[in-house]
């Protein structure tokens, strides 16, 4: 049986190589490499929607919507980068035997956002000596998948911390619902029933969300939940907790729209990393990754239109609600480059290298 890719091994495929490790392990049974014989198809015009590739080992033939062919050999600089089926790319078959990797498009595009979005913000915590793990493992939850950064910043502070000893019951069943507990340290139990109908059902650890289920559907406590150990919870009142999971309104333009705004004066912003940025990018788009887009955002102009593109669109909406946030006015491109046509993405990614650089001022240089 084929075994997970050690990290050293995922170093250069990007941009799995942004992950965080605990990322990568809860990916870590997709991290597996699948064989494809000699003349095998990865997929042949039924597309097989919703994964991404990365070739390890061996070759393959790539061919366009456009009908133009090429191969990409492992260890070349293509190789190092995602691929996926769509209207730039329709067919893939090995020419040797190979093996590829085979990777949840949405898991990988959902942990990506998720990590940029928020690694500036654990950094800063861990800066000024705040214990992170709690929050980490509170993010990874499905509950806050969409969270976006600026309302995980915003609840840090309205959040009411509170030492409670081994044996408190932290909430009742059939009571009313009036917040929720996040578990800073400690442990505890979740129990159902009364009285010898009682039976325990889980235990909890650091990062666990107590009490939302009741919060979001406006029901009594459906379980008792008692501290196993001496602890500190974080206590969020529901109005608090509902802002929340409240997702920000992004107006998103289509590419016509962009570029019509680009002609107005406009700036394209790629908010992908810069492994990505290199390979193509917007013409005279800066690069500006979204983990570091708060640092850099600085260097922009208040009175200058933003347009933010990634693959999908999560990154560049994170972005741009950031952006609105720090007073810029900015759009997102609507689903992203993965939405265009092959002849939209060769057009609009027409340049490659290094690009440029924003400068104090809101000057823009060309860096290479």
């Amino acid at each position: 049986m084929n075994k997970p890719l050690l990290p050293d091994q995922i170093r250069s495929l990007t941009p799995l190589n942004a992950l965080s490790p605990r990322q990568l392990q809860s990916l870590r049974d997709q991290l597996i490499p699948r064989p494809l014989l000699a003349n095998q198809w990865l997929f042949d015009g039924e597309i097989e929607l919703g994964s991404s590739y990365f070739l390890l080992t061996g070759s393959l033939s790539m061919q366009g919507a456009d009908g133009v062919a090429w191969r990409m050999f492992a260890g070349s600089p293509e190789s190092c980068h995602v691929f996926s089926a769509g209207s730039r790319l329709i067919q893939v078959q090995a020419l040797e035997d190979s093996s590829v990797l085979v990777v949840d498009s949405a898991l990988l595009d959902r942990s990506l956002a998720w990590h940029q979005s928020h690694s500036d913000l654990l950094l800063q915590l861990a800066t000024t000596g705040e214990l992170t793990e709690w929050l980490e493992e509170l993010l990874e939850n499905p509950l806050f998948a969409k969270v976006p950064a600026e309302n995980v910043r915003s609840m840090l502070g309205k959040l009411e911390a509170i030492e409670l000893p081994a044996g408190h019951v932290l909430l009742h069943e059939g009571d009313a619902g009036d917040c929720c507990y996040f578990l800073k340290s400690g442990c505890a139990e979740v129990m159902i029933g009364f009285d010898s109908d009682e039976q325990v059902v889980a235990e909890l650890g650091v990062g666990a969300c107590v009490g939302e289920e009741a919060l979001l559907t406006e029901s009594p406590r459906n379980a008792t939940v008692t501290l196993l150990e001496e602890s500190c919870v974080l206590r969020l009142a529901r109005q608090d907790f509902i802002a929340l999971l409240k997702a920000p309104v992004v107006a998103e333009l289509g590419l016509a729209q962009a570029n019509e705004l680009v002609a107005q004066g406009a700036q394209w912003l790629d908010v992908r990393l810069l492994d990505e940025y290199q390979r193509g990018h917007a013409l005279q788009a800066l690069n500006m990754p979204l983990h570091l887009l708060r640092l850099k955002a600085r260097l922009l102009k208040q009175d200058r239109v933003y347009l933010c593109y990634c693959d999908s669109g999560k990154r560049s909406a994170s972005a741009v609600f950031l952006l609105t946030q720090l007073g810029f006015t900015a759009y997102p491109l609507r689903d992203g480059l993965d939405a265009l046509s092959a002849e939209e993405y060769a057009a609009l990614l027409c340049e490659q290298g290094s690009g440029y650089l924003a400068r104090s001022g809101g000057r823009t240089e060309r860096s290479g």
